[in-house]
């Protein structure tokens, strides 16, 4: 079976709205009288990894499941996704995004305590220490945790969907829960990207009072970390094949 262009942009879109609409809610919702910080890391986290799970079964077979744009480019780097779908499939992936994100904004705007909460936080917005910004490490630290992170993620993607292998059946779980895993270790440090499309969504729209201003600013790391993390995880892909004849 086969599936136009189309289609496979509007899986993308649909998808990566899904999956911003389950994180973001899962952070802007829990901001405000949430009984400790472990519980609300775990809650996000599962949110998340959960909403992964079901966007890669429901779209999968459409689309690939990609909803990251640093997916995306390691699996075009890998030489598993063509050249001229990269940049739709971003666009596709940006455009899910900010509607999920929107849509959250527009609901937390039904109570003036939460709509205060997720614009101090940035409408669950990344960052590192500096400017405006909540988080308290350094940039440096968290472009190495984003970069170690998306090459995890990249790399149970990429190895686990392999047409000959055993565990595709079972890719995404497995996702889901490398996610999941990339969430609970990094939402502490920087509030956990892996994912070009789930930061600059809350940025962008952030951007739109002064205090949130940090956020689009500091995004640009949110791009180029999680993308190098791809594109290593590529790299792994192509060394772990294995040899004809």
């Amino acid at each position: 079976m086969a599936y136009s262009s189309g289609q496979k942009y509007l899986a993308e879109f649909v998808g990566t709205f899904g999956l911003l609409l389950a994180i973001t809610g899962g952070a802007v919702f829990t901001a405000v009288n949430f009984p400790d910080f472990v519980s609300r890391v775990m809650l996000i986290s599962l949110c998340v990894g959960l909403a992964l799970i079901g966007m890669i079964y429901a779209f999968g077979d459409i689309s690939g499941g990609h909803f990251n744009p640093a997916v995306t480019v390691g699996a075009w780097a890998a030489g598993k996704f063509p050249a001229r779908d990269v940049l739709p499939y971003v666009l596709s992936q940006v455009a899910g995004g900010v509607l999920g994100v929107g849509v959250i904004a527009g609901v937390a705007y039904g109570n003036s305590q939460t709509f205060a909460a997720a614009q101090k936080i940035g409408l669950a917005s990344q960052g590192y220490s500096g400017g405006s910004s909540p988080y308290l490490y350094s940039l440096s630290a968290v472009f190495l945790i984003e970069v170690a992170l998306t090459f995890f993620l990249v790399m149970v993607i990429l190895l686990s969907t392999r047409t000959d292998g055993t565990a595709k059946n079972l890719a995404p779980l497995g996702i889901g829960f490398a996610l999941l895993l990339a969430n609970l270790v990094a939402i502490p440090v920087d509030g956990a990207s892996v994912n070009p499309a789930r930061s600059f969504a809350p940025a962008v729209l952030s951007s739109t009072w002064s205090s949130g201003n940090w956020a689009i600013g500091q995004d640009w790391l949110f791009w180029v970390a999680p993308i190098i993390g791809g594109l290593f995880a590529a790299v792994l892909d192509r060394a772990l094949r294995a040899k004809r004849g």
